[in-house]
């Protein structure tokens, strides 16, 4: 039996502005080091999947307008494996098309597909996970979901409802999925944490290159005949040609509606590796280091006097001085500075001018 290799799919086409002014539409937060580390999130997400799958087995979706800012990111990766997507079509049929040119290169691959733009604390409980679940893919026909444990009744999470009376036999810590739940209200959420089988839906998945195929065969034949049409193409020069051509013609919308739903052999692997998307200033404050009056700081000159609970990023080398502040985003770059509560801070899209 011929060896199962592991691969990785990074999904880093977003042009979201969440952390405007740092990130914009030409520059969105996943290739921006919003943590203060010396590494971007896309850099980060790589980094923590190195002793899972081999460098030469990494593969990048993105944006064609991101393409550079990937090639530079990320220098060691193959040239061929930076996927460039013509348009937006949202996660089903990015990786419905990455699925098939996989496979068209190694047709027993095993993929574990992850955003860009997240943060894990915990690595190496992270590690531990993903690869028990790459072995369990690949000795089934399953899909795999990971579920966080919720700490908050979150109401910008979906949630996943799992069976725990029903773990796999082949291992004891994957579950059947019982449904998937929209983003719910407050009260909703507050009802799914009192209860031991719901979960964040962090939209890392795993299968086997197979198994997916399959998938998209059964569920949206329409887009399995357009990626399948492109068999003759995958890895040669008339690749992007084509899917410029092809690409627009998929339907808008989500794994989780195309597949994730409809499917059968859906598993959930409960998790807590100290996970977030990083959707808010206040996401990030939580997920940083503070001085002792609650404050998460990035910046090589930044001093702070009676201010308490603040998140600060300032990214040019300019002495900031912050006095009497409480509760609030203070972020700087390309010549814009914001000060905003962070208990307003949905209004930053307002204020950022990027759609």
């Amino acid at each position: 039996m011929a060896k199962i290799s592991n691969h990785l799919v990074i999904m880093a086409g977003g042009v979201g502005s969440r952390f405007w002014p740092m990130s914009t539409a030409d520059n969105p937060k996943q290739f921006i080091d919003v943590l203060g580390v010396g590494r971007s999130l896309l850099q980060l997400t790589v980094d923590r999947f190195q002793t899972i799958v081999p460098a030469e087995n990494v593969w990048v979706v993105t944006n064609q307008r991101y393409a550079d800012i990937v090639s530079r990111q990320l220098p060691d990766m193959p040239a061929d494996h930076i996927l460039c997507e013509p348009c937006r079509r949202n996660t089903a049929p990015c990786i419905a098309y990455v699925s098939w040119r996989i496979k068209s290169a190694d047709p027993k691959a095993n993929i574990v597909v992850s955003p860009s733009d997240h943060v894990v604390l915990n690595t190496e409980e992270f590690r531990r996970v993903v690869t028990s679940c790459l072995k369990f893919t690949a000795e089934s026909d399953a899909i795999v979901t990971l579920g966080m444990k919720p700490t908050r009744p979150e109401t910008g999470y979906g949630y996943i409802e799992a069976n725990l009376s029903a773990h796999s036999l082949r291992n004891k810590g994957i579950f059947r999925v019982d449904s998937f739940r929209e983003k719910p209200d407050l009260q909703t959420a507050k009802q799914y944490i009192k209860k031991s089988n719901y979960f964040w839906n962090a939209g890392i998945f795993v299968w086997n290159v197979n198994t997916i195929v399959n998938a998209y065969r059964i569920y949206q034949p329409g887009m399995a005949k357009i990626f399948e049409s492109m068999l003759p193409v995958y890895g040669t020069a008339q690749e992007q040609e084509k899917i410029n051509e092809l690409f627009p013609e998929c339907e808008n919308i989500s794994v989780d509606y195309a597949i994730m739903e409809k499917a059968e052999e859906i598993f959930v692997c409960p998790a807590d590796f100290g996970w977030s998307d990083l959707g808010t200033y206040g996401s990030l404050l939580q997920n940083m280091k503070h001085d002792l009056y609650g404050n998460a700081i990035v910046g090589s000159d930044v001093n702070m006097f009676e201010s308490h609970n603040c998140m600060v990023h300032t990214a040019q080398e300019k002495r900031v001085v912050i006095q009497g502040l409480d509760g609030y985003i203070v972020a700087e770059n390309n010549n814009t500075l914001l000060i905003c509560k962070l208990s307003e801070e949905q209004r930053i899209k307002q204020f950022s001018g990027d759609d």
